[in-house]
């Protein structure tokens, strides 16, 4: 349960026990079984904008917002911002992109929710301290009890022979 490592033991168990018994997929269906409809770069660009138009209006502007193939588990990275810095003649010309992992596309909407409000707090706390946590929160209350479901999400993705959880 590599997604899982930070939590509390008893967290763990109380994970561990439902994929023994063969209830996790039951539970994370149950709680997270609707599918957004934001399928495209224009309408996840359009979300992201305006989740950022509400909570943080003086945050710099972003240039572009996707979904990215090349994003995986297997890079730990479910999404990323990054500020591209060109020289155009004899100016520095700065913008900000926020890419979400592809695997998103077929995720519940609670789960694109925390991985964009995630994402947007980064233009405002680099890091991931004390201020980039209470941003988050600020943006999406439930944010940590999100963030951890997803890790379960993601915990039942890699289990043998479960299958996705838009098959079920």
């Amino acid at each position: 349960m590599k997604y899982l490592r930070a939590y509390p033991t008893e967290l763990q168990d109380k994970i561990r026990a439902l994929i023994d018994q063969g209830r996790l997929g039951d539970y994370l269906a149950q709680r997270y079984g609707e599918r957004h409809a934001i399928q495209s770069d224009k309408a996840l660009y359009a979300y992201t904008m305006a989740l950022k138009q509400a909570h943080l209006k003086n945050a710099p502007a972003i240039d572009k917002v996707l979904f990215d193939n090349r994003l995986d588990l297997t890079h730990r990275a479910l999404g990323l911002h990054t500020a591209v810095s060109r020289v155009q003649g004899g100016k520095l010309k700065a913008k900000k992109e926020i890419r979400v992992a592809a695997l998103f596309k077929d995720a519940a909407p609670q789960f694109l929710q925390m991985i964009v409000v995630h994402e947007l707090a980064h233009l405002k706390e680099s890091d991931h301290n004390k201020a980039f946590y209470q941003l988050c929160q600020y943006m999406l209350p439930d944010y940590h009890q999100l963030e951890f479901d997803l890790r379960v999400y993601l915990t039942w993705r890699e289990l043998p022979d479960t299958g996705l959880l838009t098959e079920r």
